[in-house]
């Protein structure tokens, strides 16, 4: 199950948002960004079947969402899915920014980011709730991490 967890791609959850924002970036408009999103989520490591439980079940997500993190040393990495491709993608990008990353990093990392891109206003307000709820349990799965 090793092989389920996101690997960081940049140095710093900062630099993954800037990263992010600059591939968002390239796009013209929302439908393209969506593709490209939807492509992000194929990437996510084979998520364990084991773990689409209740006790993994991110909840106030419209689509059913699942998160896992384990910890090594400072920093915890994390493994998601969905049922809806698009929420795959959401789940890739914001294990982007937050896997692999230490405790507090991960607690200082406001998910506002995610407005300042234009993502929540761009998805319906149910997912929108949703991938704002996913940042949330990420944030507490640090809080708790860090005692």
């Amino acid at each position: 199950m090793e092989g389920s967890f996101v690997q960081p791609r940049e140095e710093t959850a900062a630099e993954a948002i800037e990263a992010i924002s600059e591939e968002l970036g390239l796009f013209d408009d929302w439908e393209e960004r969506y593709r490209y999103i939807i492509e992000l989520g194929r990437t996510l490591p084979p998520f364990p079947a084991a773990w689409c439980d209740d006790m993994h079940r991110v909840p106030g997500c419209q689509s059913q969402v699942w998160l896992h993190a384990q910890q090594e040393g400072e920093k915890l990495y994390f493994a998601g899915t969905s049922d809806a491709l698009i929420v795959c993608g959401l789940v890739a990008l914001l294990l982007r920014v937050y896997s692999g990353r230490e405790c507090a990093e991960i607690e200082k990392t406001d998910p506002s980011f995610l407005s300042q891109l234009g993502l929540v206003q761009a998805l319906s307000t149910n997912r929108g709730n949703g991938v704002q709820a996913m940042a949330r349990v990420i944030q507490k799965m640090a809080k708790t991490a860090l005692g």
